[in-house]
């Protein structure tokens, strides 16, 4: 799919195999997360600017190549935190936002509670993370947000995406590159992935579902 990048690599398949064992307790799910979200950072920084600059090694003057590419880091609330750890051991001086977004199946909307940005962040890259992106709805309020407030190079980060969903994102939002690890066939009724992982913040933090 256009603008959809799956990360293929054979580790974090073996990892994201552990993830949907309904078997895998909380603990070893959080540090499965970050170990996914880490290893997906290479990926996603790939094309990322570089310049040269001159240091002096222990032997001789030499030049050498450092990042160019101002990041920061945008979480949403509150799955999308779980990422971080694992973003912030490769890119630990990216500044860090919150976006508190979420479908209210009542009013069948998404409803913000909470928003927050660095200083700055307008002139920045933007990985934008939630752990899964399911009908989409989160993901595309979240980018507009993100658009309104100024933010002009963005990139969704997510462990698992669905085909209906991607396809809803990329009809609001065509100019945004998307990173996931797999994109899965179907959303059952209640907005949960199939095969999917279940509900990532209940796995993750032991509050389960009685589905699990």
């Amino acid at each position: 799919m256009k603008n959809c990048y799956v990360v293929e690599h054979p580790l974090i398949q073996h990892k994201c195999t552990r993830l949907r064992d309904k078997a895998t307790e909380p603990a070893e799910f959080r540090q499965l997360v970050e170990d996914v979200s880490l290893l997906m950072a290479y990926e996603v920084t790939r094309n990322f600017r570089t310049v040269p600059i001159e240091v002096e090694t222990p032997m001789a003057k030499t030049s050498s190549l450092i990042l160019d590419e101002p990041v920061a880091l945008v979480s949403i609330l509150r799955a999308g935190n779980a990422m971080l750890t694992g973003m912030t051991k490769l890119l630990p001086e990216a500044p860090i936002g919150f976006v508190g977004i979420y479908r209210d199946k009542f009013i069948q909307d998404t409803v913000e509670y909470y928003f927050r940005l660095p200083e700055g962040i307008e002139g920045k890259k933007v990985l934008l993370l939630d752990c899964i992106l399911s009908t989409g709805e989160t993901a595309r309020a979240a980018v507009s947000r993100l658009k309104d407030y100024g933010v002009k190079d963005i990139c969704f980060v997510s462990l698992l995406c669905s085909q209906q969903g991607l396809e809803a994102f990329h009809q609001a939002h065509p100019d945004t590159l998307v990173y996931t690890t797999q994109v899965e066939p179907e959303v059952d009724e209640q907005g949960y992935l199939v095969p999917g992982i279940g509900d990532v913040g209940d796995r993750l933090y032991g509050s389960f579902d009685k589905r699990l």
